[in-house]
Order: structure tokens, then sequence, then C-alpha cells
């Protein structure tokens, strides 16, 4: 049995967003160790080696003279995460940012035209290493759609939302048109980051919807204000075929001129009931077939924390030179063009079409 290989990452940020990765490293000592943390205070500093047991610093110099990591993951606020991106790529460092990799599109060309050709940075968007997500792009890759045509998507927001659109259309960087509007509606809202709120009142909340032609292919986007939290929506998921359609996990397609069948994902997930081998996601099947194997099996991660877990193994292969890239700074860039054209188009009121980037090449 092949030992995988320790992955060293390190961090510059110390927000709720760094402490997903800071986790992982806790969890999975074998796989994953944390070589220093950048805080910008000191005191913020000790909070963080007090809690996690990692060395922080106050700059990238002091973290990389300290010890070079096989790359650093940005997990700063947006406005900074283009500059902080930069300064590690001048030095040649491999970068993981977080997503979006700039906040706006001017940031977006300005980031590409300086590190773009580097072929240093990936993101971190793991929404199509979920393990639901990851077992549907590969039925659609082995063809049991036929020819992909739309992905309907109510589950999470904007960028992460066209990451899901397109890679599972396999569209790549040509121009969309995007139409969307938004809509308010009373939805009581019990459920956040900070926990429950003990009120059912209901309140008023945005739902956006958003249609978006690729020309030929087409992406529905349906997202309420705090659907990841809130327990009363559901998360949905269409995508459609040439010769069938996939809801969820439900699969129907035609197998002969007069032969539509009816096939399922299902989970092998240990610990539930009388199964004593412990709470885990062992693999998910089609027709008997495994789709997706879990790759940190036994470590009982949620489907979340295993899609983030997976993306850092493999920028840790990429930076390595072991592996692909994960996920290009081109891609993340083509999501967030859309997700802004999105919020575009519920401004104006008037459909919005992209253009090609540079980074479409």
């Amino acid at each position: 049995m092949t030992t995988a290989v320790q992955t060293r990452f390190a961090i510059v940020g110390s927000g709720w967003r760094g402490a997903f990765f800071l986790r992982l490293a806790r969890l999975l000592p074998q796989r994953f160790r944390v070589t220093g943390v950048v805080t910008r205070t000191a005191s913020r500093g000790e909070e963080v080696a007090a809690e996690w047991g990692v060395p922080t610093f106050r700059s990238a110099a002091d973290l990389l003279a300290h010890e070079r990591p096989d790359f650093v993951i940005v997990s700063v606020p947006w406005s900074v995460t283009p500059d902080v991106t930069r300064e590690l790529v001048a030095v040649g460092v491999p970068v993981l940012a977080e997503t979006p990799p700039a906040p706006d599109l001017a940031g977006l060309r300005s980031l590409w035209s300086d590190v773009g050709d580097s072929g240093l940075v990936q993101v971190a968007e793991q929404y199509l290493l979920m393990p639901g997500h990851a077992a549907r792009l590969e039925l659609i890759r082995a063809g049991v759609l036929g020819e992909p045509t739309s992905v309907q998507i109510s589950s999470t927001h904007l960028y992460h939302a066209v990451s899901l659109i397109r890679g599972l259309l396999g569209v790549g960087y040509d121009t969309a048109e995007v139409s969307a509007r938004a809509f308010v509606a009373s939805l009581a809202n019990p459920l956040s980051p900070e926990g429950w709120s003990g009120d059912m009142t209901p309140q008023q909340l945005v739902t956006t919807l958003a249609t978006i032609d690729f020309g030929g292919r087409m992406g529905l986007y349906d997202f309420t204000d705090n659907q990841w939290w809130n327990p009363l929506r559901s998360r949905r998921l269409v995508v459609r075929g040439s010769l069938g359609e996939m809801v969820d996990d439900r699969v129907v397609r035609l197998v002969d001129p007069t032969t539509p069948v009816e096939s399922s994902l299902v989970r092998r997930q240990t610990g539930v009931d009388l199964n004593l081998e412990g709470l885990d996601l062992k693999h998910i099947s089609f027709d008997g077939r495994v789709v997706y194997r879990n790759p940190f099996v036994g470590s009982g991660l949620s489907d979340d924390d295993l899609a983030v877990a997976d993306i850092v193994a493999r920028t840790g292969a990429w930076a390595r030179e072991e592996g692909p890239a994960p996920y290009p700074l081109a891609e993340a860039c083509q999501d967030h063009l859309i997700s802004l054209a999105i919020e575009e188009s519920v401004r104006s009121g008037r459909p919005v079409v992209t253009t090609r980037e540079a980074w479409a090449g």
C-alpha cells in the first residue's frame, strides 16, 4: 500500500476561512502540515498559535524564511487577495488563492496581466470535488446522459454555482449572455453561521434567478439569501443531456430506441443504524460501478471538508510537479466574470453579455 505524501502548506490570513485549512491539518496530520500562518498583528498571532499550535509571522517574507512550504494559501479579504498573490508569485512561490481571486472585473484583469503567465496560481474552488458532484461529473464525462445541454442549480451562490454549471456542461471561456432578476419574499431564517437564532419570524429575503446562455448550452441559477444554512430551503441540481436527465441522485436515460431506464447514485455511508465501521463515506456507486471513492477514508469528514482536503492535496501534488493543476486561475476568473454579470444584470434590469478575456488564451 502506497503511503500518501504529506503536503506542507502555509496560510496568509487568520480569519474563519483559514480555520478550515488549519482544522484539516489537525485532523489529518499524516496528510497535511501547516508550516506557519501570517497574521496582521502579534496579538492575533498569539491567539492562533495557542489555538492551533502553529508558528505565526507578521510577513510572508518571514514565513518563507522560516520554512519553505509546497505552496501558500491566500485567505484574506477580497480586496487584499490580489496583492498578496502578486507578492508570493514574485518570489516564485506556488499559490492557492481563496475565491474569488479578485473582487471585480478590473481586479481580475489586472491580476491576470501580472501573474497569469506565471503558472503559479491555483484557486480553492472545491465544489466540483464534493463527493456527490464529483460522482455526477464522472457520469457526465462517461456519456451516460449523452451530450450535456443544461444545468439547473439551486444550492450555492455566484462563482461557486457558476463553477458547477461550467464544469458539468464542459463549457470553456467563450462569451455568455446573462439575464437575471431578484425577487423579495418572506421566509423564516432560523440558522446562520452564528448558530440557531431562536427566532422563527419571517424575514424579507432575496432570491436571485438567472439564465446563462452559452450559445447552445444553458445554465439556470437560483439562490436565496443564506440558502447554505437555511434548513427551510433544499438544494437541487438538474443536469439535462441529449439522452437523459439527472435530478440530484436519480438518473433516467435511453439505452436503446425504446428503452428508458432509471438508476440512482448510491452512497455507502457507514456508521448509520447498527453499522459499527464508524461514521464515514466510503464511496458512491452507480449501477454497481464505483464512480467516487473517498480519498480520505476513515477521516469522518463532511462532504465539504472532503472537497477542501482534496483540493489542498491536489495543489500539493501540483506544486511538487506530481500531478495536474487542480483549478487554475483562468477558470476561477471566468467563474467570477459570469457571477459579476449576474449581479450587473440584476442592477440594470438588462441582459449582460460577457467579453472574451485575456485568460481565455
